[in-house]
């Protein structure tokens, strides 16, 4: 079947209307949770779990751990005083740095986002230069932000006062300017990550007596026990302007909710770490372990490679690897985090998991578009979860947006760019290199296996879109049932090209392909450089929905098997009953 029927198939119906508008939530990062550079990916999957949610994100930031403290040092060293009104637009600009910070390491993982400076965000604030409120907000390079990106990044604590000096908003000012974003964009509740989970009716870190935590605390509890976690200028402004502030630990769902209304505070448990089992060490394999290692609510118990001994480019203890899928098992891992290589070692793997009770998530689309129902089956008769947004797109949530578009009704069709490797090396043939130096730089750039053949040869692609036919339809078009364009050295664009897969419903059945889309005028996907991939579903209704990302390497798809262990986490957390 020509691409081009099945294209045609899915977009003849007319658009009726575009995709709903993303919620927007405001997070705010505090100094305490960016200690050094090395936190900025930590609250990069912070904000990764929101937009692969469908959300877009403003992160607010503190400048890094002691950041403030050095450059007022600099600044008094230089004869400059508390009262001089230089020093605040000195001082902002580490708020500036640590917000480049987060949007880069936003970007590594495939988020698109942009960072901001305290002129740029344009809050306008009145009173004292290093203690001033914040009064209105003027700033359309925000909005233009926001319509074109997914997550904005914007320095905390500074603004710009009536004279067009940068002035400050007092100590823990990042906070009052995460309230204000909020109110200002007419948001019911702002979240604060800090480094306790929630507000306690006395200091966790203090030795006399049990803390309890609070659930849902009065605007008057978090001014008496909130101590230095809240600004008090901040609790003010959201009482004032009806923002319930959310105060709430890294990687974790439960809070403790600021508003009208008080609850009794109550024991709060700290959770053992849970186990975890890796599969694979490659480039995913390996990312996993390398997060996993720094990250306290895990602890990694093993790690499954054919061979032990191999030199790694992850450190890690020689005793953590083996050979041996029993050995692994026998550890006895609460979740088994899935990102072999070979598809069917994968799926024995995954079933055997998952058949024992251990939850999975996996990146092996080989492995999983083997038997999707089968394996969704074997999980819900044992109790198990089983999770593969990995699978499908790197970085980009194809899976999330189309259960979205599925939630809201019948789909009739999708196409995608699937192919991180390939759409790299189209990039570069378009760009006049030839066939082999676009390989050789896929696998400099860490895109392409050394036996590239399942990418160029469209059967990647052909799994993914079984995989998400699966999701769109709940069946799966055999594996010879979709047939594929080769990328060869006699492939050579005149133009625009993208390998595209597709499936549509057809009468009773449905129609798969993977092509190379010779001429592609759709912006979206015409927009994809190097190993962006990017999906679109159409709606049954006419409704499309679409997201991007980067399809391919270590960091972007290590990201989203960690929103699938979050995900998991948080759905144990819930059958246990926690709140």
């Amino acid at each position: 079947m020509p691409h081009s029927n099945a294209r045609l198939a899915v977009v003849e119906k007319p658009v009726a209307e575009p995709s709903p508008a993303a919620e927007v939530v405001v997070l705010k990062f505090g100094s305490s949770i960016l200690q050094d550079q090395s936190c900025a990916p930590a609250v990069a999957s912070e904000v990764y779990g929101h937009v692969r949610a469908g959300r877009k994100v403003i992160a607010v930031v503190s400048a890094l751990g002691g950041h403030t403290d050095r450059l007022l040092a600099d600044a008094r060293a230089l004869g400059l005083d508390h009262e001089n009104d230089l020093l605040p637009g000195y001082v902002a600009l580490g708020e500036e740095k640590a917000a480049a910070l987060v949007a880069i390491a936003c970007d590594r993982i495939g988020l698109d986002a942009a960072a901001l400076s305290v002129r740029e965000l344009g809050i306008v604030a009145e009173g004292p230069s290093e203690h001033a409120h914040p009064v209105s907000l003027r700033s359309d390079a925000l909005w233009k932000s926001l319509a074109d990106h997914q997550v904005v990044v914007v320095p905390g604590f500074g603004a710009v006062g009536q004279n067009g000096k940068v002035v400050l908003l007092g100590r823990g000012g990042s906070d009052l300017t995460a309230v204000f974003l909020a109110a200002e964009l007419g948001l019911n509740r702002v979240r604060l990550v800090k480094d306790v989970d929630g507000l306690y009716d006395r200091d966790p870190a203090s030795a006399s007596g049990k803390p309890l935590r609070y659930r849902r605390a009065s605007w008057d509890d978090a001014r008496r026990h909130g101590g230095a976690l809240v600004q008090h200028d901040a609790i003010d402004l959201g009482q004032q302007r009806s923002v319930e502030i959310e105060v709430a630990a890294l990687g974790r769902a439960d809070c403790t909710v600021v508003g009208d209304h008080s609850a009794p505070p109550g024991p709060s448990v700290p959770d053992a770490p849970l186990k975890v089992a890796i599969a694979g060490c490659g480039v995913v394999g390996g990312g996993l372990l390398q997060r996993l290692q720094k990250d306290s609510r895990f602890e990694v118990v093993g790690v499954l490679v054919r061979d032990p001994s191999k030199p790694r480019d992850v450190e890690a203890p020689a005793e953590l690897f083996t050979a041996d899928r029993e050995a692994l098992l026998a550890l006895q891992p609460d979740i088994l985090l899935e990102a072999l290589s070979e598809g069917g070692a994968g799926h024995d793997l995954i079933r055997v998991a998952l058949e024992r009770g251990i939850d999975v998530a996996s990146a092996n689309k080989q492995a999983i578009s083997r038997d999707p129902a089968g394996l969704a089956d074997a999980a819900r008769a044992h109790g198990s979860q089983l999770a593969y947004s990995a699978a499908v797109g790197g970085g980009a949530p194809m899976i999330e947006t189309l259960r979205a578009a599925k939630a809201a009704g019948p789909v009739k069709g999708f196409e995608a760019v699937l192919n991180g490797t390939v759409n790299f090396m189209l990039t570069r043939l378009q760009a006049g290199a030839d066939f082999a130096d676009a390989l050789a730089d896929a696998r400099v750039a860490g895109f392409a296996e050394e036996d590239p053949s399942s990418d160029l040869e469209g059967r990647d692609s052909a799994a993914k879109v079984r995989l998400l036919a699966f999701e769109a339809f709940g069946r799966t078009p055999a594996e010879a049932d979709v047939p594929c364009a080769v990328l060869s050295e006699a492939f050579k664009p005149a133009g625009p090209v993208r390998q595209i897969g597709a499936c549509v419903r057809d009468g009773e059945g449905l129609k798969a392909s993977v092509s190379l889309d010779v001429g592609l005028d759709d912006p979206l996907f015409q927009s994809l450089d190097g190993e962006r991939n990017a999906l679109k579903v159409y709606g049954e209704d006419g409704r499309v929905w679409s997201c991007k990302g980067r399809g391919a390497g270590r960091w972007p798809t290590t990201e989203s098997v960690l929103a699938d262990l979050a995900d998991i986490v948080r759905a144990r957390h819930a059958s246990l009953g926690h709140h």
